[in-house]
């Protein structure tokens, strides 16, 4: 099944800004696999971006960390090819492979011109299903993550997101690293990589994005055999867990003459029908720029710190309203009596017409150039996938936020700024805080 529709993007390329006709097609495999895909000719090349759902949080109990190390080792080489052998093939054909994890998805982005593409997707297909995990690859991608690890338990900023996770969403895998702890890391063995790497690795899981010389019966094909021999079901998903955090103030001591600060409050998920006007509500708030309220009245009006910030996380399993600030440690109590005052202006006062309207200028000014390459556009295909976005999303996507009224903002405001459910972790040594609960 093919299902097309013309889309005008704005791309951003070296002479300057072109206007092009894009033809988004939705497909099916003969064998079943779903893609999205954009044909484009005019360069022997082609953007694949796979997206395998569940990621880190599909870790078994006990084995925290195993999906990671299974990410970082897979392309440590496969069936006849070590390592080394893998990465030459690799160069040979001038293609790239590249494995991320997170909590919430193990993403694969691939490139390939079409002349090597046979070649450059059964050397992906190799290592996926015949990864070989030798020990010494093993041990030496484990050495890189607890060196990680133990960095980043020097880091205030990392410090702060394990504390607020522990405490939001404790007895789910959010509330831990998804790299796992030293303990952990030690404890994994080649049998609880492949058992890992079945369980995301899965075509219950798969979403797909290609963009590039490639057309429907082409990436078909192409998918069939790229993921032939892969499960058809992965592991059992974690299940959601509620956001738990109470208002109030938690200090982690570290000596440092400046404090990091993390903020939240429960959120919003991605689906929910008022997510348009909580996302211009945000952005509002704590968006980038200098015209946010938290920007003007931290940095601009009292010279608290250089950056402040606010976002919303809609994540697979759990969903939270956050924000970020750094400042002197004298300063900290002052910082976070401002940002409690503008969260309770918020829920009582809402926003103004001219805020609306000058945070709509920017964010459909600022989407379409997004599309600034094949990559990038594979990569907001598949995401659109994973929150179950229609195929027309990309041209109705700026009407949907034109679309949100003033009424509508100040209503949400009302309900979704809770000033009681605002915690802030706070890693530092800030005079004359001290923790709450």
């Amino acid at each position: 099944m093919i299902r097309k529709l013309g889309l005008a993007l704005t791309f951003i390329c070296a002479a300057g800004i072109a206007q092009a006709e894009v033809q988004i097609e939705e497909i099916t495999s003969p064998g079943g696999i779903d893609a999205w895909m954009v044909q484009e000719d005019s360069i022997p090349f082609t953007a694949l971006e796979i997206r395998f759902e569940g990621g880190a949080s599909l870790d078994a109990e006990g084995k925290r960390g195993a999906t990671a190390l299974m990410t970082y080792t897979l392309e440590e080489g496969a069936g006849e090819m070590d390592a080394r052998a893998f990465a030459v093939r690799t160069e040979e054909l001038a293609a790239s492979f590249r494995f991320d994890i997170g909590q919430d998805q193990l993403s694969i982005s691939a490139r390939f011109l079409t002349e090597n593409r046979d070649e450059a997707v059964a050397l992906l297909h190799a290592a996926l299903t015949e990864t070989r995990f030798d020990d010494a690859d093993i041990d030496r991608v484990r050495g890189q993550m607890l060196s990680s690890l133990a960095s980043d338990a020097k880091d205030p900023d990392t410090i702060a997101g394990r504390v607020f996770s522990e405490a939001a969403f404790a007895g789910h895998p959010y509330a831990s690293n998804s790299d796992g702890t030293e303990e952990s890391l030690n404890a994994l063995t080649r049998e609880d990589l492949i058992a890992a790497r079945d369980g995301v690795i899965a075509k219950d899981r798969l979403f797909v994005g290609a963009v590039g010389d490639i057309n429907a019966e082409e990436l078909g094909e192409m998918l069939d055999t790229l993921f032939d021999g892969i499960p058809e079901v992965g592991a059992p998903d974690p299940g959601r867990v509620d956001y738990a955090l109470e208002g109030g103030i938690t200090v982690v001591p570290f000596d440092t003459p400046q404090s990091v600060v993390s903020f939240a409050q429960p959120g919003i998920t991605r689906h929910d029908p008022d997510f348009f006007p909580a996302f211009l509500l945000v952005e509002i708030m704590g968006g980038s720029g200098f015209n946010s309220r938290l920007m003007q009245e931290v940095r601009e009006k009292r010279g608290l710190t250089y950056g402040i910030g606010a976002y919303l996380a809609p994540m697979n399993y759990s969903e939270f309203l956050g924000g970020y600030v750094s400042t002197d440690n004298a300063r900290v109590s002052q910082t976070i009596d401002v940002v409690k005052a503008e969260w309770e202006r918020l829920a009582t006062e809402g926003v103004t017409q001219e805020e609306l309207d000058r945070v709509k200028t920017y964010m459909t000014g600022s989407y379409p150039l997004r599309f600034d390459g094949n990559a990038q556009i594979a990569r907001i295909m598949v995401g659109m996938q994973m929150e179950g976005l229609p195929l027309d999303y990309i041209a109705t996507r700026n009407d949907k936020v034109n679309a949100v009224t003033l009424e509508e903002v100040n209503a949400l405001a009302k309900e979704l700024i809770q000033p009681d459910r605002l915690h802030f972790v706070v890693v530092g040594q800030p005079e004359g805080l001290e923790s709450t609960n």
